[in-house]
Formats: C-alpha cells, sequence, structure tokens
C-alpha cells in the first residue's frame, strides 16, 4: 500500500471555492475587494487558497502571496507584503516595478526591500505611512491594469499592526480596479482581546468584503481524504474511528495515519502531532528543535551555522524529516515546517536551558552574518531571539535598534513595542543609558513621538507626561519645549481643548531665536489664528519666518507663509491669501516639495469659493488630487483638496457629486479634523434634504452638540450654524435661539465668508422663525449679530450674506444668482415672497414662489420645496405641474382647519412650552390644552408635538 502523508486529491470545499470564485469574478467588475477564510487551525485554509490561487492562475490572474509570521507580533513590520513585493521584484525586476509608481516613490519601498535603492531622505514622518499605503495601493492598482491580480495573505491572525491597518485601507479602497485580496486566519484563536477583533468588525461593515467560516469535514469526506491518502479506500471502521479522534480537522486526520495501524491513538492533540516527529531518527529530532526555535521557516545556511552542521550532514539529518513530510524544502534554499502546528509543537518540546541557548545561537549568528535572513529582517530577528533567550543586556540593545529600524520602515506601532520593551527592560540593565547611546527620557521622547505618528494620542499623552516628569525645564528648556508642543499637538488632533496653555508655556521656554523657538511659534501661531487670535498669531508666525529666513530654512519659510495666509483668510483678506499662497507655491515648485505644493493649492481652492469663484475652485481641487495622485500624497493631502472641492460643489448645489467625493474620501482614513470636516459638508446637505437621522448622527459625532465650545474658531462657528438649521429643520426656533444667544455672547472674530457670513445669514433666519414667539430675546439677538455684521470683511459672497441678514431677499437672490449658488438663491427668494406675502403683494409673491420652486427641486431640497408649496398655497397661486417635478415630490400637506384657540395653543407648544406653561398663559386649565393639542395633531397629519410644531413652521400656520 502507498501511504502519503498528505491526500493528492483536494477534498470537498465545492461550496467555498464557488465563493472564492464569485469573488474573483466580481473583483474582475470591481465590486469586491477580500475574502476573510476563518477556521481552526489544521482545518485546510492554506489548502483551500492555494486551490483558489491555481485555479485563478489558471484564468489568468496575477497572483502574489505573502504570509504573517508569529514574529510579526513582536515588530516585523509589514511581512506580508513584504512577501508579495519580493514575489514580484523576483518575476518583473525592481526597476519594471519601479516604473508602475510616481516618480521617485519607489524609495519609500525601499525602506521594505532594499533592491529599490536608498530609502528617501523625507522627514515628513506624519504623512510618511499615508504615502506608503497610497504606494502600495497604487502599486495594485497599476498591476490590475495589466491583467486581474489575486493577493494572497495567510494567517492574518499573526499580522503586525501595520499590516492589519494596511489590510483595512487596502479592502476600504480597492474598488476601482480588479484585485481580490484573500486572507486566511484562526478563528479559535481570536480572544475576545486579539488585536484582529476590530479589524475584522471593521472590514465586516466595508461593501465588497466577503467572509467564509472553513468547517471541519464531514465523516464523508474523510473518508475522501484517507482514500487518498492510503490509496485504497479504508474500512469503514477506521474512518468512524479517525473521524471521531480527528474531529473532521484534515491535520489530525493526517497524522492519526501517519502512526500506521499498530500505533494507539495518541491521548493529546499535541502527543497526536508530535507523534510523527517522535519516530523520526534522533539527531533528526535535534535539528527540527533547531529549526523550530527558527520559526515556521529558516534558510538553509542559517540552520547549519545554528546548528554547527555541515551541508552534508545537515541534508543527512533532514532528509528523513522531508521524507515524512513533517518539513518541506521552500524557495529561496530554506525549509519549512509543513504546518505551524507542527512548529510549535516541536518547539515546546525545547527544554528550558536548551530553548535560551538555541535562541541565543540564533541572535549571535545573524548577527555575525546579517545576510542569514531576507534583507530588513536582520534587526528585529535578532531583537527576538535574544528575547526569547532572556538574555536582558542584548534584549533591550537589540530593542533599540530594532525599534529604530522600524522607524525607518514607518512601523511606528511596531516601533512602540519595541520602545516598552526597552523601557521594561531599563532596571534590569545597571548601565542601560552607556550601552544604547541614550538617556531613559530619550527612549520615552522616541515612544511619544511614534505613537503619534501612529494616531495613538492617549500613549503619546503618556509618554510625554513620564519624559515631563524626568526633566528640569531650568537646564533643558528646548527638551520641554518640545515635549510641550507634542503635548499641544496631541490635544488638538483629539480634538480636546488646551493645546494653548502649553504652546504658550513652551515659548516661554525658549525666547532666543533658533530652530526650536521657529518650531513652537509655528504652531503657536497657528494655533492663535484658528483660535480668534489671528493678529497676535499672525506676529508670531512673522517673527518665525525671520527666524526660518536666517536660517535659510525655505521650506520652513514656505510653511510659516502659508500660515500667514491663513490669518489672512480668517480675517477676510481673501484677495492677500490667495496671493500668499501663490508665492509659497512658487516656492514649493523651485523646492520640489509635494507638500507645499499640494498645502498652497488645497488652501486657494478655499480662498476661491469664499471669492465666489467656486467654478474655479473646483477646477483647481482636481488639478491638486491629480497632483496629490501623482506625488503618492493623496490619502493624507488629496482628501483634504478633495474636501475643499466638496465644499465648492455645496456652494454650487452640485450635491451629488459633492456626497460622493466625501464618500469616497472617508474610506481613506483621514485625520480626525479632516474627517468632521468632510462631514460638515455633508451635514449640510442632509439638513437641506431633510435627511434628519444622518444629520443628527453626523452632528453628535462632530460635537455639534456638546456645551464645551471647540477652541478653533472654523470648529466653532460650523458646528454652531448646522445646530441653527438643525433645530430649524426640526421646527425649533426657540431652541435655535437658546443656541444663538450662546453663540453670539462672545463669537470668534472669524470675518471670512463661509464662516461669519453664512452665520450671520442663518441669524436671520432664526430671528424670523422665532420672532412671533419670543419678540424681546429677539431683539437682543439682532443687536448681537448687528455687531458681528461689521465686522464681516469684503467680497461678493460676504455682501451677499449681508443682504441675507438685513432683510434685502431680492438683492440677495440677484447676487446668489450671479454666483451660481442655487440653494442660496432659493431660500433668499422664498424669504423676499414671504415678505412680499405680508405686506399684501400676492402677485410678487408668486413670481418668486415660480422661480424658487424649480431650483429647490431640482437639488431635492424637500424642506424648502414643502415651505415653498406650502406658501405659494397660502397667497392663492398654487405652483403649475410644469414648475415642479414629478421625480421628487415634496411631503404631502394636509389642509389645516384648526380654531383661534387651537392655533393660540399651537404656537406655544411650537414655542417649546409644556401643557401646564400653556394653560397658565391661556388661563384655561391643564387637561383642556390636553384636548386642544389632542384635535390639532390629527389635523396636522403628526403624531407628535415636536412634528407638529415642524409642520406648523412649515405650513407658515404661526405668521
Amino acid at each position: 500500500m502507498t501511504r502519503r502523508a498528505v491526500s493528492p486529491v483536494f477534498v470537498g470545499r465545492g461550496a467555498e471555492l464557488e465563493t472564492l470564485g464569485e469573488a474573483y469574478d466580481q473583483a474582475r467588475k470591481q465590486a469586491t475587494a477580500a475574502v476573510l477564510i476563518g477556521g481552526e487551525a489544521g482545518v485546510g485554509k492554506t489548502r483551500l487558497a492555494g486551490r483558489f490561487a491555481e485555479q485563478a492562475a489558471q484564468d489568468g490572474a496575477h497572483v502574489l502571496v505573502g504570509g504573517c509570521v508569529e514574529l510579526s507580533a513582536e515588530g516585523l513590520a509589514y511581512a506580508p507584503f513584504t512577501a508579495a513585493l519580493r514575489q514580484l521584484v523576483r518575476e518583473c525586476g525592481a526597476a519594471e516595478v519601479a516604473a508602475l509608481l510616481p516618480d521617485g516613490a519607489a524609495r519609500d519601498l525601499a525602506r521594505l526591500l532594499p533592491e529599490f535603492g536608498e530609502p528617501s531622505g523625507d522627514g515628513e514622518t506624519e504623512s510618511a505611512r499615508a504615502r506608503l499605503f497610497e504606494l502600495i495601493l497604487a502599486l495594485l492598482e497599476r498591476l490590475a491594469e495589466r491583467r486581474p491580480v489575486v493577493l494572497v495573505i495567510e494567517d492574518i491572525h499573526w499580522a503586525d499592526r501595520s499590516s492589519r491597518d494596511l489590510i483595512a485601507f487596502l479592502s476600504r479602497n480597492l474598488k476601482s480596479a480588479p484585485v481580490l485580496m484573500v486572507m486566511t486566519y484562526r478563528s479559535d484563536e481570536l480572544h475576545r482581546t486579539h488585536p484582529l477583533r476590530p479589524v475584522l468588525a471593521e472590514l465586516g461593515r466595508v461593501d465588497g468584503v466577503v467572509r467564509v467560516d472553513l468547517p471541519r469535514f464531514t465523516q464523508d469526506e474523510v473518508a475522501a481524504q484517507m482514500a487518498g491518502i492510503l490509496g485504497v479506500t479504508p474500512e469503514f471502521a477506521k474512518v468512524d474511528r479517525v473521524f471521531d479522534r480527528s474531529g473532521g480537522i484534515p491535520l489530525f486526520v493526517e497524522a492519526l495515519l501517519d502512526c500506521g495501524d499498530e500505533c494507539s491513538f495518541p491521548d493529546s492533540l499535541h502527543d497526536l502531532i508530535i507523534g510523527s516527529v517522535e519516530r523520526l531518527p534522533e539527531e533528526t529530532q535535534r535539528v527540527l528543535r533547531i529549526a523550530a526555535a527558527g520559526g515556521v521557516r529558516v534558510g538553509h545556511a542559517l540552520l547549519a551555522a545554528v546548528s554547527g552542521l555541515s551541508d552534508v550532514d545537515l541534508e543527512n539529518a533532514l532528509r528523513p524529516a522531508i521524507a515524512a513530510n513533517v518539513l518541506q524544502v521552500a524557495d529561496g534554499g530554506a525549509y519549512a515546517f509543513r504546518h505551524a502546528l507542527i512548529r510549535e509543537a516541536v518547539h515546546d518540546e525545547l527544554l528550558p536551558g536548551e530553548h535560551a541557548r538555541m535562541h541565543a545561537r540564533y541572535a549571535e549568528e545573524i548577527d555575525r552574518d546579517r545576510a542569514l535572513v531576507p534583507p530588513g529582517r536582520a534587526a528585529i530577528e535578532i531583537a527576538h531571539h535574544w528575547y526569547s533567550a532572556r538574555d536582558d543586556l542584548w534584549a533591550l540593545i537589540s530593542a533599540w535598534e530594532a525599534a529604530e529600524k522600524a522607524a525607518k520602515s514607518f512601523a511606528y506601532t511596531e516601533q512602540i513595542q519595541l520602545l516598552e520593551r526597552v523601557l521594561t527592560l531599563w532596571d534590569k540593565v545597571p548601565d542601560a543609558a552607556e550601552r544604547i547611546g541614550y538617556d531613559h527620557c530619550t527612549v520615552l521622547e522616541r515612544a511619544s513621538e511614534a505613537a503619534f505618528l501612529s494616531g495613538e494620542m492617549e500613549q503619546s499623552q503618556k509618554y510625554v507626561r513620564g519624559a515631563l516628569a524626568e526633566l528640569d525645564e531650568r537646564t533643558s528648556p528646548e527638551r520641554v519645549a518640545e515635549l510641550l508642543v507634542r503635548m499641544a499637538n496631541v490635544k488638538a488632533h483629539k480634538g480636546r481643548p488646551g493645546s494653548l496653555e502649553y504652546l504658550w508655556r513652551a515659548e516661554r521656554l525658549v525666547p532666543q531665536p533658533g530652530d526650536v523657538r521657529a518650531l513652537v511659534l509655528t504652531r503657536l501661531g497657528q494655533a492663535l489664528m484658528c483660535s480668534d487670535g489671528v493678529a497676535e498669531g499672525t506676529a508670531l508666525t512673522e517673527e518665525a519666518l525671520r527666524i526660518a529666513r536666517e536660517m535659510g530654512d525655505e521650506v520652513q519659510e514656505a510653511d510659516l507663509l502659508i500660515n500667514l495666509a491663513l490669518g489672512h483668510s480668517i480675517n477676510g483678506d481673501l484677495e492677500t491669501t490667495f496671493a500668499t499662497n501663490e508665492q509659497a507655491l512658487a516656492m514649493g515648485t523651485r523646492l520640489n516639495s509635494p507638500r507645499i505644493i499640494l498645502r498652497a493649492l488645497a488652501n486657494n481652492v478655499d480662498a476661491l469659493d469664499n471669492l465666489g469663484r467656486s467654478e474655479e475652485a473646483v477646477a483647481l481641487a482636481l488639478e491638486g488630487e491629480k497632483l496629490a495622485r501623482r506625488y503618492g500624497r493623496f490619502r493624507h493631502q488629496g482628501t483634504f483638496i478633495a474636501n475643499n472641492r466638496a465644499e465648492a460643489l455645496e456652494s454650487l448645489g452640485r450635491w451629488d457629486e459633492a456626497v460622493e467625493i466625501i464618500e469616497r474620501s472617508l474610506t481613506m482614513g483621514p485625520t480626525l479634523r479632516n474627517r468632521w470636516h468632510m462631514l460638515r459638508v455633508r451635514a449640510d446637505i442632509a439638513i437641506a434634504r431633510g435627511e434628519e437621522d444622518l444629520a443628527q448622527d453626523i452632528l453628535t459625532e462632530v460635537g455639534a452638540f456638546s456645551p464645551h465650545r471647540d477652541e478653533q474658531t472654523q470648529e466653532w462657528t460650523n458646528n454652531a450654524r448646522l445646530r441653527l438649521a438643525w433645530h430649524l429643520l426640526r421646527g425649533e426656533p426657540l431652541a435655535a435661539l437658546d443656541v444663538l444667544e450662546a453663540a453670539l455672547d462672545d463669537p470668534p472674530l472669524a470675518r471670512k465668508a463661509m464662516l461669519a457670513g453664512r452665520l450671520l445669514a442663518s441669524v436671520r433666519y432664526v430671528c424670523d422663525a422665532a420672532a412671533p414667539v419670543a419678540p424681546d430675546r429677539v431683539a437682543h439677538v439682532r443687536e448681537l449679530g448687528d455687531r458681528l455684521a461689521v465686522k464681516l470683511g469684503d467680497g461678493p459672497v460676504n455682501e451677499a450674506f449681508g443682504l441675507v441678514y438685513r432683510g434685502e431677499f431680492d438683492a440677495a437672490a440677484e447676487a446668489w444668482r450671479r454666483l451660481g449658488r442655487p440653494y442660496v438663491q432659493a431660500k433668499a427668494l422664498l424669504h423676499g415672497a414671504m415678505a412680499a406675502a405680508a405686506s399684501g403683494d400676492r402677485e410678487g409673491a408668486s413670481a418668486r414662489l415660480r422661480e424658487a420652486c424649480p431650483l429647490a427641486v431640482a437639488l431635492r431640497a424637500t424642506p424648502l420645496v414643502t415651505q415653498i408649496e406650502t406658501l405659494a398655497r397660502r397667497v392663492g397661486s398654487p405652483l403649475s405641474r410644469s414648475t415642479q417635478s414629478d421625480a421628487t415630490p415634496s411631503e404631502p400637506v394636509r389642509q389645516a382647519d384648526l380654531t383661534p384657540r387651537e392655533l393660540e395653543v399651537l404656537r406655544l407648544v411650537a414655542a417649546g412650552r409644556s401643557n401646564r406653561d400653556i394653560a397658565a398663559e391661556l388661563f384655561i386649565s391643564a387637561k383642556t390644552v390636553s384636548v386642544h393639542v389632542s384635535n390639532i395633531l390629527p389635523k396636522l397629519g403628526v403624531s407628535t408635538r415636536g412634528e407638529a410644531a415642524a409642520a406648523a413652521h412649515r405650513l407658515s400656520l404661526l405668521d
């Protein structure tokens, strides 16, 4: 009888292969991004993925394979992607791969593979990781232009944090290219706190991600597997016994059959797996234990060096293991355990002393000749082995070196893990500072920076506090100042108050000109400009600019010019804003600095929109987004430009385009502030279209309902304005008045059109809605609004908002028409019609409504359409079918037939009064009020008091 360790026949998995095939077909149609194959260890995930990969390759796909290893959890970053890149370079050559990427971008890939030359010297650490993610995405998309791509990533339960983040990023964004990722993971290892759990949860919410849960074999499938291995049909009794003992897990079936007929069934799974090893010669077992200390896969030269065997002796020792299929010969002169469970079982057999000696030998040999491991892995391999050998001194030294290597690869989360190891070992090594050449505080500083760059703000804050506790600002003022700047940056990124306090303290510590003072002033000046301190922020920025010019730092000079332009923009001096950004753009172009170029372009998109040149803003944004993709910076800077384009499109009434841009940009994982900017644009459109639930969710996320005022003028102003619109949508003018009273009591002094001007127009609309029920409060709010109005900047957009505030609605509508802004034009026409109707000019009101209606209908601005139709009926001029759109019907409106007393009650209900308050106001009982309310609700076709208030305003019943 011929017995094979593995069945040559692929057994079962028909449904799973069909699912993978369907996903591949969908990927070719750009509708699927990834398949997740989960299952217990040994259930056949690798075999299934391999079978599918073979079929896809036969179908013409370009199949790339990368795997995660246990070492990834200790800091081996991007392991599966590095392996796939290495395969690609072997197939195509580094030059051909580099040609698929933006100019010079391949140098960033050199941080993963040395075949791409020297890494770039780009010091822009904040955007480096995002750029690397974009490069991988761009490379896969370019490859897929030739033929479909299948990227297989095995064992993602071992994936490092950077790889997990990159997997999530690709899954969200691989929608425009025929690329399919197939990933396997051990579902039985995902304990409650396993780091893969939140990633799987996130991927489960992504369209185009398919889950495949691989079950155990049925008894019939076990019988088929046994027949393939044995070469004959097995006896039923043996099948029954093997199935019962293996539980239908293919790997255990193989191990049980490997025992032979004379072998008794093992008592434990460990015994079952190790049994095939224990039947090998003693020397083979010894070498396998050495190999197991090296990982699932170990090179021949490294194993020979660690074992001390000659090539011939090593081959003779391993031959029985290869024949028994315990070990397999892999590419690149390496040996790999057939399954990770086998390697784990062998490694567990090491005695404590043997374990330490073996790992120490690996560390020594790799340190002696770093070419014994794949490029880029030596530092982390050495750190892993010294730590496993429990040698505190060398574990600390090697972890520090590996942390430096991780930083150069933009693997900041892995850098944190390694630095935490250094900190843990510090007290165990008496001369730790001398050994690594840096003090304990430097380790904390590096950890705080790595945590900040990886988005772990709480961790960064913890390390900053630790470092500050060790420093004396009298002897180390510059180090303390830099840490205070980082603390301020953490506060800002978290959207928390308090950053200015840290920055002012830092400024006092470095009074003399120099690079640290320039750093502090740059950040402080920008923060002040964004926080209602434009004059002071501008002065500090100009001082930083002088220092930068004295030091000859042109990149910092260009950055500071853009910061100055920001101050001009907030002040409403948009022409100067545009010119200053153009100056910085010219410098960025001369210095070949993509970051400066894109930053200047992004800010000028905003300036053009605020100047009323929104079509030009859209065109410039498209140019900027194209450049961002070419530079490999779309995720970090391109999304900011895209959001500015969405703002301009929202102004122009091209709302569907704006929504599409926002939703696409949100998948790119923008920074928190950028995400909030995008969501606010989406909220404007949601409120205008009456999407109440969506608007509420967004306003909650961006903090619009928070009682705490954001330090940044732009954030605060937009949140206040959105909340006003929200309350008006819900028919809550008094709640909107509450917001206004708090907002205008001490408002930020922004003069920018789309901030102050837009807020001022909202003041008018709220006051008009609340005047019938709270005239005294409205009068006070108008006084506050008048103070803000005199501070508006120049320009046609601010002028149009000013016309709205003053109630010159016809002039405002004409101004908006010239600027091509249909929504605010239609609102101005509606309010002009209201004013005309109030003065008895029904014909004039009708004419304005006929002009406003098609604008609102085209935008699908349902609440505005409803207001227009309701007023048209009231003035006796219902709109004709040609004026409306059958495709976008407005909300049905019942003809209310309310008594005078019911109208009085409704007016007070709309003002938010309780039944008891209404009873006291009208000198009737609370029970009578309840009866009136019960009569009012069905007449209005609503079921709640809030809906009644909204209907009252929508139907203009309170005028």
